[in-house]
């Protein structure tokens, strides 16, 4: 099903990397549009949340970012990491709230205390309280993940740009625990200066879920423009899950997940409005998506379009039993989607769900491991195995 023109990284690697969604940001319910004091994003809420998915076999989570109430990322991925044992941590910087150099410090403190388990997310909206043209925000984030790279590949960096002008005569506090290039990027945007930011850059391409059809196209723009920096990408898709024995279930859950927002439809808008990406072209998107659906919210087979209406952001979820979840799962993964990012709600209570009923029937890996990232010993770096510096 896969189009032949559509060059992704890894066509030789067999399943996904399968992951879930720790809520950090204040998005954790059983009903969305109402509040429930068990599900806030404290350290008690989020933290069982990751290690309930580090314990189940998921072999990636999301910490994301957001000016919301909830747990830093970097400070939560912290305090968590030594609690886990096999799950990595896609932790998402926002580009440009923390100088580069000392950016780059903490992402190679967090890499060696995961040992090589850590994956990073490339954010590049509006810091909170400023407003900055697409394309500048877009190059400040091309330089700081320059300037990253130039810590992870040199002994030294030496950096002229536009918002940031940097020389340092060693790399020693910035060298992370993996190696060939260092910890992974994901990326996800749509706009022509995302694209090419992720063509350029970036290791796997995030894609909020849409038809089939409109996927396929999003995955060939950028295995397009890869192509014109002699790159690949793998891609990933980032959605919401709702499985329960039967679809007859599933979509009652579905139903029920809505019944607040069903009351008070202004109450979705103002949940939608909070976020920092409310305004962007991918959240619009998933606004279109949600005009092609059915009466129920369908836009295509399980493709459920409800949270949307909720949510900013990943809005859509794949609803129905077991086999066709997996069914779903495996025409993403026939298309090329080598990377999934799942969440539900509560996101404790689906995340089991979906560990009961589909992740032992799905073959699975670790990015930073197949990429040839992770090292099987401790690398000569100076919180590793190398000299103090």
């Amino acid at each position: 099903m896969s189009h032949p023109d559509i060059a992704i990284r890894s066509p030789h690697l067999e399943g996904a990397e399968v992951s879930w969604f720790a809520p950090l940001c204040n998005g954790d319910d059983e009903f969305l549009g109402h509040h429930d004091l068990r599900y806030k994003s404290d350290w008690s809420n989020t933290s069982n949340v990751l290690l309930t998915a580090d314990r189940l076999g998921y072999r990636n989570i999301l910490c994301p970012s957001s000016y919301q109430v909830g747990q830093d990322t970097l400070t939560f991925a912290s305090a968590v990491a030594p609690l886990t044992s096999q799950i990595n941590l896609l932790a998402a910087i926002r580009c440009g709230e923390v100088h580069p150099p000392m950016l780059g410090r903490a992402i190679a403190t967090l890499d060696h205390l995961l040992k090589g388990r850590l994956t990073i997310n490339i954010i590049s909206s509006d810091l909170p309280g400023t407003k900055l043209e697409s394309a500048a925000r877009y190059q400040r984030s091309r330089e700081v993940i320059e300037i990253l790279k130039q810590g992870w590949t040199q002994d030294y960096i030496d950096y002229r740009g536009e918002f940031y002008n940097i020389q340092l005569a060693t790399t020693d506090p910035v060298r992370p625990y993996q190696q060939n290039g260092g910890p992974l990027l994901y990326f996800g945007g749509y706009s022509p200066a995302a694209v090419d930011l992720c063509a350029e850059h970036c290791d796997v391409y995030l894609m909020w879920p849409e038809t089939e059809t409109r996927i396929q196209e999003l995955m060939q723009n950028m295995s397009d423009k890869a192509a014109d920096y002699g790159r690949k990408v793998d891609f990933g898709l980032r959605m919401h899950v709702i499985v329960r024995e039967t679809e007859t279930e599933a979509r009652a859950a579905a139903h029920q997940l809505m019944k607040y927002i069903d009351q008070d439809a202004d109450k979705g808008v103002e949940i939608r409005e909070r976020a920092l990406d409310a305004k962007s072209y991918g959240v619009a998107r998933q606004a279109e998506m949600r005009k092609l659906a059915t009466d129920d919210g369908f836009a295509e087979p399980n493709l459920w379009t409800g949270i949307g209406r909720a949510r900013s952001g990943c809005g859509g979820a794949i609803v129905g039993d077991p086999d066709q979840v997996l069914a779903k799962i495996q025409r993403y993964l026939d298309m090329g989607i080598r990377a999934f990012i799942f969440s539900g709600y509560p996101h404790a209570s689906e995340c089991k769900l979906f560990a009961n009923y589909v992740l032992p029937k799905l073959k699975t890996f670790s990015m930073p491991e197949v990429q040839g990232r992770k090292p099987q010993a401790a690398p000569p770096t100076p919180l590793a195995a190398g000299i103090r510096s």
